[in-house]
């Protein structure tokens, strides 16, 4: 059967503009690789009014710094973020085995500040935990809440184990050369381990600092300060840098809720 030319240039013109059509789609996509710090601190935050404010969308990852670095390698996402400094963020790349030759290629930029928390189940009585108790718990050494002023009761260590950020700083900043206790209720998200902590009488876990909600608790404990730092792989696209741009500016009013 023929086609005639008039046939032929609408049906050419109907691939051209769904091929068209699905570029501008893309093209209006930002996908972000995060850890738990950027997840819940930002990102969680603004998605709805940076939609609606921009008309992109904002695909969300939360696979931690890790795997964020790496798929941003590969060329899957737009930006990744990270809960630590940049010059942490490559030396645990490196712990990892994954080598980073030249760092230059990778702009970053801080666009935000997280302090990480440490949660308890609200049972538990203990209000403020120093830096000593805190080393001793996470490294293993304390196994009993009464022996840090609680109940008598097992602690019970909720460990994330795609938060890689979060326990670099913590590791850093508290447990001072001393190593986490293998004997952990494994975990995954600091949503999974907030979620754990609420079910488990001694339950104790660390996360970003939204993490600390009405479901848990929160004991006064020393600083844990860390920036929140994003990262692209060469110069970052306009809609990356709309996204920065959001996030400094109409964004604010909503990080502060």
């Amino acid at each position: 059967m023929k086609i005639s030319r008039i046939n032929q240039w609408a049906i050419g013109m109907a691939v051209l503009m769904a091929i068209t059509m699905s570029s501008l789609a893309t093209a209006q996509e930002i996908k972000v690789g995060a850890g738990a710090a950027g997840t819940e601190d930002i990102f969680n935050k603004i998605k709805e009014p940076f939609e609606k404010s921009t008309g992109m969308k904002l695909i969300l990852i939360s696979n931690g710094p890790v795997e964020a670095f790496k798929e941003l390698d590969k060329g899957l996402l737009d930006v990744a973020v990270g809960g630590v400094t940049f010059p942490d963020w490559i030396e645990m790349m490196e712990k990892e085995g994954y080598n980073v030759p030249d760092k230059s290629i990778y702009p970053y930029r801080v666009i935000g500040k997280d302090t990480v928390k440490v949660i308890v189940n609200k049972e538990n009585r203990v209000k403020k935990l120093s830096r000593d108790q805190l080393k001793d718990i996470f490294s293993g050494k304390t196994v009993n809440w009464k022996d840090v002023g609680g109940k008598d009761m097992p602690v019970v260590v909720v460990w994330g184990s795609k938060i890689p950020g979060t326990n670099a700083v913590f590791r850093k900043q508290i447990m001072e050369g001393a190593t986490f206790t293998g004997n952990v209720r494994a975990s995954t998200t600091a949503a999974e381990i907030k979620k754990i902590v609420a079910s488990i009488s001694g339950g104790v876990g660390l996360g970003p600092a939204a993490i600390a909600d009405a479901t848990v608790s929160a004991p006064e404990i020393p600083e844990i300060g860390r920036p929140i730092t994003a990262i692209t792989k060469g110069a970052p696209s306009p809609r990356v840098m709309k996204l920065y741009d959001f996030i400094r500016g109409a964004g604010q009013k909503h990080l502060a809720k």
